[in-house]
């Protein structure tokens, strides 16, 4: 619960303190920071991936995760400030560009809750077979973010919801059952690819 409430509050002072409200995007200081003569709002990958598109990618994760559009959008208006460019040099803003695949095609997510046990064996169950798409979150306990709580959770075992974006199947309270359910989830990503 505490990280969530990190991820919220980071999430939150972004927006706050460094996007730029009138174009999109976020600047490298913030809206506080003593006047510059060059306010700068990197889009470039360099040694380090740029700002812009780590910050893209975070909030299009937490919105989807979260259910708030508002970080969806400020995503979607960062990736529109920086267009042309990536359409000149995608090469050269390759942390954009998965920014903008996110956009496009929303990730998996698999949140599995119930007993701590059969979470965690299902965990790595899951996790045996590569799928860099799917992010897998294991929730123990009754201090569970709201957020992140997409049905009742079982007394005794797991239940696992296989989410889209902010689209989520209903639950599966077997292992087998969410493995077919990613196997129908790979086989329509393929047929999209």
């Amino acid at each position: 619960p505490q990280d969530w409430q990190l991820a919220i509050e980071i999430a939150d002072a972004l927006l706050d303190r460094f996007e730029d409200r009138v174009h999109g995007g976020f600047w490298f200081t913030s809206h506080d920071h003593e006047a510059l003569f060059h306010r700068m709002k990197p889009a470039h990958d360099n040694a380090t991936p740029s700002g812009n598109g780590v910050a893209a990618q975070a909030l299009i994760a937490l919105g989807h995760l979260a259910g708030e559009m508002r970080y969806i959008d400020a995503a979607e208006r960062a990736l529109r400030v920086f267009a042309d460019g990536l359409a000149q040099s995608p090469a050269s803003q390759s942390t954009l560009l998965i920014a903008l695949d996110r956009l496009l095609v929303p990730p998996s997510t698999l949140i599995i809750a119930g007993d701590g046990d059969a979470g965690r064996a299902w965990q790595r169950q899951i996790e045996r077979d590569y799928r860099p798409e799917l992010s897998v979150i294991a929730l123990e306990g009754a201090n569970v973010p709201d957020a992140l709580r997409k049905g009742p959770v079982p007394s005794e075992g797991a239940a696992g919801w296989l989410c889209q974006g902010t689209q989520c199947l209903p639950p599966a309270t077997s292992l087998e059952a969410i493995e077919a359910s990613l196997a129908q989830s790979d086989r329509g990503a393929r047929a999209t690819a």
